[in-house]
This record gives structure tokens, sequence and C-alpha cells, in this order.
């Protein structure tokens, strides 16, 4: 295990963070939810950057508390809001981080700017956003981490440019050694990438499922006030109610094509999981 949280609690006014995680080497791990679920505030507990009031965060094998400088440096992290100063080139940033890794390679990651056509003398104020997020990944992958933690990485980019930039982690995630914890609003990039998934809502995990199991046995049933209230409900997990009715998830998709037939029911996906587990679906 690279990453566990177990009961990880810190309380904001009436916002209330209680987290249990872990991650796995050889998987990635998407953490999803909407805006103010507790993605962010799980992230910062991660990293050290907010002090939790109880519960327990491992890294490594090691309490939050243990890990030393060493550890550090198998970690490798993209956050949304951390910027990179923009005065600087690409080629700038080589000794700065020759300094604060061992493993880091000057001629490796010169190679790897020229082979994802990052400019290594242009002024990063310069860049693209697409650039500006392909330099940010490649130096949280260029000092040989064993776990990066990605928040919203593909955040403004275009098609082209995320795939880009997934390509680099399926190429990070090769030697099955590793992991990476990442969380987007871009449902397909962790639909194509991660192994299993975490549903956050209201700074508490609802749902842990494999991709594969989301994918294939969650669906999501459209339904008249008439169907609903004549529907066995065993296997609904959050309903919304909306003008024409009600809109059900269920992890029985299966079930409910047999035996009803007549109704609506469309292939679950992350997007429905956030909206009918959100802030707008009823247990």
């Amino acid at each position: 295990m690279l990453l566990k949280l177990e009961n990880v609690k810190k309380n904001y006014g009436t916002f209330h963070l209680d987290c249990s995680i872990e991650i796995k080497k050889g998987q990635v791990t998407g953490l999803v939810g909407s805006n103010g679920a507790g993605k962010s505030t799980t992230f910062k507990a991660i990293l050290g950057l907010i002090f939790p009031e109880s519960g327990t965060i491992e890294m490594f094998g090691k309490k939050l508390a243990d890990i030393t400088s060493a550890d550090k440096e198998q970690l490798g992290v993209v956050l949304s809001e951390a910027n990179i100063c923009e005065l600087l080139s690409a080629k700038d940033m080589a000794p700065i981080m020759n300094a604060m890794y061992k493993k880091f390679s000057t001629k490796d990651y010169f190679e790897k700017c020229r082979q994802y056509n990052i400019p290594l003398d242009k002024p990063i104020k310069e860049f693209s956003t697409g650039m500006k997020a392909k330099l940010k990944l490649l130096l949280a992958l260029s000092h040989d981490a064993k776990l990066l933690i990605l928040d919203e990485p593909t955040a403004g980019l275009d098609v082209i440019m995320r795939n880009e930039l997934l390509d680099m982690l399926r190429d990070y995630m090769e030697d099955g050694e590793r992991a990476i914890l990442i969380s987007s609003h871009i449902a397909t990039d962790l639909e194509g990438l991660c192994d299993d998934l975490y549903m956050i809502a209201d700074g508490k995990i609802i749902i842990h499922e494999e991709t594969d199991v989301l994918l294939a046995e969650y669906g999501v049933l459209k339904l008249t006030k008439e169907q609903y209230e004549s529907l066995d409900k065993e296997f609904i997990i959050s309903t919304k109610e909306e003008k024409f009715g009600y809109l059900c998830l269920t992890n029985r998709k299966d079930y409910y094509q047999e035996n009803y037939p007549q109704i609506a029911i469309e292939k679950g996906n992350i997007d429905d999981l956030v909206i009918l587990m959100g802030k707008g679906g009823k247990k």
C-alpha cells in the first residue's frame, strides 16, 4: 500500500471531512465529486498542508509524521492552484530540480522536453495553457516518483492536449510499481485511465468502486411518477426528482433491464455518479 487514509477528519465551520482511502501499487485511483465536496481538502491533508484533527495517514508504509526527506522524493505532485515562477524557462528549472531530487536527471529531463515539444529557452509566461500543464506534469515525473498526487491536471485543456497528458501518465504506470491518485472534472479522462474510483460528497466517501464495474453494472433509470411509484427500489442507490418524473441511479442495471423492459435505462458513468450521488440526489 503506497497511501492509506483512515478516518481522517478535518472541520472547517459547517464543512466536515471524514475520509478513508487506499492507494495500491500498480493502480490509478480517481477521486471524484462536485465542487466543495472535499477533494482539495483531502489532497492538502495527504501533503501535510493542513493537519487533521483525528485519523491516520500512511505513505510508503509510514505515518505521515515519520516521512523523511528521502521518502518525499518518491512523491510527485501537481496541484491545480500551484504555479511555477513564469519568469523562468523550462531550462532554468533543471538546476532547481537537480538540487531538490537525487534521482533527477538533467539529460533525461531535456530529452522529455523535446519529446513533448516543450521549449527549453522560452519563458514559461509565454507558454500556452497546455504547455504549462505538460511542464508541470513532466516535472512531477522527472525524479522517478513512486506516487503521483494530481489535482485537476487536465483542467482547461483541449482534447488533444488532454490525450497527450494521459499518455504521459500511462507511460509512467508501465512498470507496475507506481501509483496515481488523480481528481478531474472530466469524466472521460478518469474512465479511460483509472482502475478504481472514490466518490466524495459533503466530506465523506460514499462510493468506492472499480471503474470497470461502474461502467458495466451501473445505470440511470428515467421514470415517470407512476413508474417510480411501482418500482422495486431494492437496488436503487440514489434518486433525483425532475420535472418529467425521476432519475434513479442503480448498481444493478441488469436487474431492471430484465424485470422492467418498458422503462428507459441508460448506461452509467462518472458524471451520473457525481450528479445523482452529490447534492442533487437523495440516497
